[in-house]
């Protein structure tokens, strides 16, 4: 197959797993405003794609691309194009499977799992993946979602201490405001963050076919990113924004702005980092210790259980997915 063919497939491949991202972690932004009534499930959709394609686009141009340059060292050796389609299908295929089930699992985890399987298949061993870097990369995404947790659950108790003895209603119209706020902050990180990932995946497509000489995120990939996980955002995640929303904890507006806060805060200090964190961890972390400062017997940790089980499967589910597909590939006659 002709390389320039090969890599117009590999980077549409791409923008399909960022709308399946932004499909798949819409929820991260809107659940929360969505249960407490405090948006229309419409009008939050539509705020969460223009946020997450301005979070995108403002971060990379007038910042860096950390996020990017750190998802682009965890492979230890110039990655071909059947490797990034490998590692791509691998990532597609899980979060899928997760979509279905109604599972807020990683897209970030299936994109590491898949990059590392996909590069693993074509060195023949361990060697295709830097460890330091792998481990620094899992690190982050192991830490954040209890950072989330605990930084929700001081920030709610403290807000629960501050506004003892107030009334209910009045207080709930202002956090129901609050929230249109909140969840506007969430989409923008998650755009900073997320589509950061997908432009990582397009420019090693580029190094590898000698279009580019350097690791430098071109601004047409820029853009490209930020509108596919903008459309895909607007699809929508209805599985689990009720999950998110409804089944791990029935959120009221003050615990669902205490949430969208600060995940926000959490995932933003990770971007300005260069740190890749899992949105849909992080805020279902927040959303479990504002809930938790508030009831803890209110919980759903069974609900819980099977996220963190998903959790936890993604990178090896992920990984041998895209292992799979790079022997099937190579086996094909697909080289590059």
């Amino acid at each position: 197959m002709p390389e320039q063919l090969l890599l117009l497939i590999t980077i549409l491949i791409a923008v399909g797993f960022d709308f399946t991202n932004g499909f798949h972690d819409t929820a991260n932004a809107i659940a929360t405003s969505v249960s407490t009534r405090a948006v229309s499930p419409r009008l939050a959709v539509l705020i969460a794609s223009v946020l997450n394609l301005a979070g995108a686009v403002i971060t990379v141009v007038f910042f860096q691309a950390k996020v990017s340059n750190t998802i682009a060292k965890i492979v230890s050796f110039k990655a071909g194009l059947v490797v990034i389609i490998a590692a791509l299908v691998g990532a597609i295929t899980w979060n899928l499977v997760t979509w279905y089930l109604g599972l807020p699992s990683s897209s970030t985890h299936a994109l590491v799992g898949g990059l590392s399987g996909a590069a693993i298949a074509a060195a023949h061993g361990l060697s295709g993946v830097k460890a330091a870097e792998f481990w620094k990369t899992v690190l982050s995404l192991v830490i954040s979602p209890p950072v989330g947790l605990l930084v929700a659950a001081i920030f709610m108790t403290a807000l629960l201490v501050v506004l003892h003895g107030a009334r209910p209603a009045p207080l709930n119209r202002t956090f129901r405001s609050l929230q249109i706020l909140t969840g506007a902050l969430v989409s923008y990180s998650h755009g900073a963050n997320d589509a950061q990932k997908t432009m990582a995946v397009m420019t090693l497509a580029l190094v590898a076919t000698g279009h580019l000489a350097t690791f430098q995120v071109p601004v047409w990939v820029v853009l490209l990113s930020a509108t596919a996980i903008a459309f895909g955002t607007y699809a929508g995640g209805w599985r689990i924004i009720r999950t998110l929303g409804w089944r791990i904890y029935k959120l009221d507006p003050a615990t669902g702005m205490a949430a969208q806060l600060t995940g926000a805060a959490v995932i933003q200090f990770a971007t300005q980092f260069g740190l890749p964190v899992s949105t849909t961890h992080v805020i279902t972390g927040s959303v479990m210790g504002a809930g938790a400062s508030r009831r803890l017997s209110a919980l759903r940790w069974g609900v819980g259980a099977n996220i963190v089980t998903a959790w936890v499967l993604t990178i090896p589910a992920a990984g041998l997915t895209a292992w799979v597909a790079y022997a099937i590939l190579s086996t094909a006659g697909l080289r590059g």
